[in-house]
């Protein structure tokens, strides 16, 4: 006999239902199955459960690690395996259901540049009480608004539009033009931008610098 022509290929097997345990595995659930004596067939269920365990010992100390392994070990016998298993049989039709559909926060804010985070922090000091704490908040609250405009927009703006976004997001809850307030000044927010940039900017050049030296010297 050729044994070439009594070659198997994973094209022509049944699939498998759970993969990562190899097709052997799949082979001892069939087995497990097709038993007809319970005794017996509880106890290679069990012996089954053995190997799938020693499979995995760094989860033996998972919590529910040995529910999970008898589940998949109904799933793999397609839940035709009846057996005395110490965990409620899982159902098919529960295991099937598709899962309930996610709620995705729908935010379109008018002024995107702010981010939606701007409308929480701003949601939480309306409801703090009148007082330092919340005139502080609502002064860093303004000055955050501040510097994201300037990274996303120009290079200046006046702090009277600044507060008259937030008077509109806070409708009409905070107003620091009537208080009199003075922001921090653009060219310190953009200081800071020009900053950060030459120094991300300087360790490319140094490692550049460093590569042309290097071919020099060989």
């Amino acid at each position: 006999m050729n044994p070439v022509e009594n070659l198997e290929y994973n094209s022509e097997r049944p699939k498998l239902i759970i993969p990562e345990y190899g097709r052997h595995f799949q082979k001892m659930v069939d087995y497990a199955v097709s038993i007809t004596d319970d005794e017996e067939r509880n106890k290679v269920a069990k012996a089954i459960i053995s190997v799938m365990g020693n499979l995995q010992p760094h989860l033996r100390d998972v919590p529910d690690f040995q529910h999970k392994l008898w589940d998949q070990l109904f799933i793999m016998s397609d839940f035709k395996l009846k057996v005395e298993s110490p965990y409620p049989t899982p159902i098919r039709e529960v295991l099937e259901q598709s899962p309930e559909p996610l709620e995705y926060p729908q935010n379109h804010p008018k002024y995107r540049f702010y981010g939606n985070n701007i409308k929480r922090m701003i949601d939480v000091a309306i409801s703090w009480e009148e007082g330092d704490l919340r005139s502080g908040l609502e002064y860093a609250i303004a000055n955050h608004m501040k510097k994201c405009y300037l990274n996303w927009n120009k290079d200046t703006v006046d702090d009277k539009v600044i507060f008259n976004h937030l008077f509109e997001l806070s409708e009409g809850k905070i107003d620091l033009a009537k208080k009199g307030e003075n922001l921090t000044e653009s060219d310190q927010f953009l200081k800071a931008k020009i900053v950060k940039s030459n120094r991300g900017g300087t360790g490319k050049k140094t490692q550049r610098n460093m590569g042309r030296n290097k071919k020099r010297h060989k």
